[in-house]
C-alpha cells in the first residue's frame, strides 16, 4: 500500500482549497477546535464531579448527625 508523501498532501490541499475555499476552511477549523475544547472541559469536568459530590454528601451527613 502505498504512502502519501509531501507532494500528494500539497496536491490534496490545493484541490480541497478550491473546492471549499478559504473562508469555509476557517470556520470548520475554528469549529473543529471548539468542539474538541468543549469535549475535553466536559471530560474534566466529569472526573471532577465526583470528588464534590462526595463532599456535599459528607457535609450533609454531619449536618443530620448534629440535629439527631
Amino acid at each position: 500500500m502505498p504512502t502519501l508523501g509531501v507532494g500528494e498532501l500539497v496536491i490534496i490541499l490545493i484541490i480541497v482549497l478550491l473546492l471549499f475555499g478559504a473562508s469555509r476552511i476557517t470556520g470548520v477549523a475554528s469549529a473543529l477546535g471548539g468542539s474538541i475544547k468543549a469535549f475535553r472541559k466536559a471530560v474534566r469536568d466529569d472526573d471532577e464531579v465526583p470528588a464534590n459530590k462526595v463532599e456535599a454528601n459528607d457535609s450533609t451527613d454531619k449536618k443530620a448527625e448534629t440535629k439527631a
